[in-house]
């Protein structure tokens, strides 16, 4: 893990986490940001007495983010501009100087800068893990702040809904065991997607087992507006399957070797049949007509989602496009030992 830490902008946590009582004593919360505006004021105020118990770590913001915090309440932590921004780098910076702070706690709430704490979950959450020494962390729903503003918002709201019982990965929120996330050194701090999965084989090759609770946990506001915003969201998700199958490929536990195929094969195919079309002959630009079938068979296997899943099915078999491009910027960039930058995509 890094030493990002050491670098503060506010005072330390004063207040002890046992005096806020059971049972959410003995919790630490950590807020990554930048740039997220009121996002960020209104996830800090989700958090509400939980802010004398909170790191909050900014990665470059121009905007008042850093103040915002630190009149709030929260201790701040500032990373080194010169060094390359990921979530796991700041993730990792806030775990370790709460713990620095607070050296009692047994878990830590992740959660990002644009999304609001649900004011029940930390007692559900908590509960739960505390009574399954088994687990590292637990994660619950995440629902989107405005699933009505866009239809890629709302698709990100039916990503989000993903099965109840034991998981094989989270994502940027969730309870966490402290002694969990130091027995596998926390987050890998370089990658630039895909750290919580990756986080997840490491938990599960440990001998962790992860859960994903029946019950309210954030509300994210996702901004997602524009189909650019959306195409470069998918060329991420591709570069994270590209990356984090790759650091796994021999694990039993190592995940998205499927998606990154299937992110090979559906958005590579259109060049080998053209390939063949002038090759051996145009008739075989037939064979395109499997994209619009492979719409219609997704929509089918969909019925729950009623008018959404023509949308979803139309946007699973097109994300494959932008996702093949995502894998192709990993291996270009990895060939020419280029340093990965991050893909952002949120609205200013």
């Amino acid at each position: 893990m890094s030493t990002d830490a050491i670098n503060i902008a506010s005072d330390p946590m004063t207040m002890d986490v046992h005096e806020q009582g059971p049972p959410a004593a003995g919790i630490g919360v950590v807020v990554i940001g930048r740039n997220e505006g009121q996002r960020l004021v209104d996830c800090l105020a989700s958090l509400d007495r939980r802010l004398t118990t909170t790191v909050y770590v900014d990665s470059g913001s121009t905007d008042d983010s850093v103040a915002q915090a630190r009149c709030r309440g929260a201790t701040v932590v500032a990373l080194d501009v010169d060094a390359p921004f990921t979530a796991g780098r700041a993730r990792n910076a806030g775990f370790e100087r709460l713990v620095a702070l607070k050296p009692e706690l047994a878990m830590v709430q992740f959660i990002d800068g644009d999304c609001q704490l649900d004011q029940h979950w930390l007692e559900t959450a908590t509960r739960f893990l505390g009574e399954r020494p088994e687990l590292a962390l637990v994660c619950g729903r995440r629902r989107e702040l405005h699933p009505d503003k866009s239809i890629y918002n709302a698709m990100c709201d039916r990503e989000w809904d993903t099965p109840v019982g034991k998981a094989t990965e989270c994502g940027g929120d969730f309870l966490v065991r402290v002694e969990a996330f130091q027995s596998v050194d926390g987050f890998a701090p370089t990658l630039i997607a895909g750290e919580e999965p990756d986080l997840c084989v490491r938990l599960r090759e440990k001998g962790w087992s992860l859960w994903r609770l029946d019950a309210e946990m954030t509300r994210h506001d996702a901004a997602i507006t524009r189909f650019g915003q959306w195409w470069l969201r998918n060329v991420r998700a591709g570069h994270a399957f590209a990356e984090v199958a790759g650091r796994h490929g021999g694990s039993d536990f190592g995940i998205w070797k499927r998606s990154r195929a299937r992110a090979m094969g559906w958005g590579g195919l259109p060049l080998l049949i053209a390939a063949g079309a002038v090759l051996v002959h145009p008739a075989l630009l037939a064979l395109l007509l499997v994209y619009p079938l492979q719409v219609v068979r997704l929509a089918l296997r969909y019925p729950a989602l009623r008018e959404g899943r023509w949308t979803s099915a139309f946007f699973a078999v097109l994300g494959k496009f932008p996702e093949l491009q995502g894998i192709a910027k990993f291996h270009v960039n990895r060939f020419l030992k280029k340093r990965h930058a991050i893909i952002e995509y949120k609205n200013p």
